[in-house]
């Protein structure tokens, strides 16, 4: 193979399967993650108007089952931004403990070859080594990149949650809040 795949064909052979299922792991965790960008990005804003909408058109705002009803439509709408947050949290997991995997199969794989050889060879030794290490690394920096994105969805998510609850207070008072 050459040309722009030749990078990705050696990653394979060099890592082994537990490289390309942490490469499957993180194109996952990544259309994940664009998917709610899209979805706060483009679709967030109407869903969060609408709701606003919906409950200055009530007539009633003030007793307790109006109020109730509010925090209910609130949840309701802050769940849908938060759907993929146990998935995300679980792929953000699963990658260092992959790269662990791929590195114990691999540092076996080595001491194999060299107990074949009966020699010790300094080099191909430190060949494999390297070689078994490989899906830690990457395990670990799929996992950094998720966990960076998890933790700003959870801010982002705690932020919108208290706007929400502030545009619903407001929009009873101020109609165009």
């Amino acid at each position: 193979m050459t040309g722009a795949t030749a990078p990705l064909a050696w990653l394979g052979q060099a890592g082994g399967p537990v490289l390309v299922a942490i490469g499957a792991v993180a194109m996952l965790l990544f259309s994940l993650a664009l998917e709610r960008w899209c979805y706060f990005r483009f679709v967030w804003r109407r869903e969060r108007q609408a709701l606003v909408a919906r409950w200055v058109d009530r007539d009633e705002h003030a007793s307790w089952s109006a109020l109730t009803l509010r925090e209910v439509w609130t949840q309701e709408l802050i769940a849908r931004l938060r759907r993929p947050l146990p998935w995300l949290r679980l792929l953000v997991a699963l990658c260092p403990l992959l790269g662990l995997l791929g590195t114990v199969t691999g540092m076996i794989t080595v001491f194999e070859g060299l107990a074949a050889s009966e020699t010790s060879q300094a080099r191909a030794m430190a060949d494999g080594v390297a070689r078994a290490t490989l899906p830690t690394l990457a395990g670990m920096a799929v996992a950094v990149a998720g966990l960076l994105f998890t933790t700003r969805l959870e801010h982002i998510i705690r932020r919108e949650d208290q706007r929400l609850h502030d545009r619903m207070a407001r929009a009873v008072e101020e109609p165009d809040a």
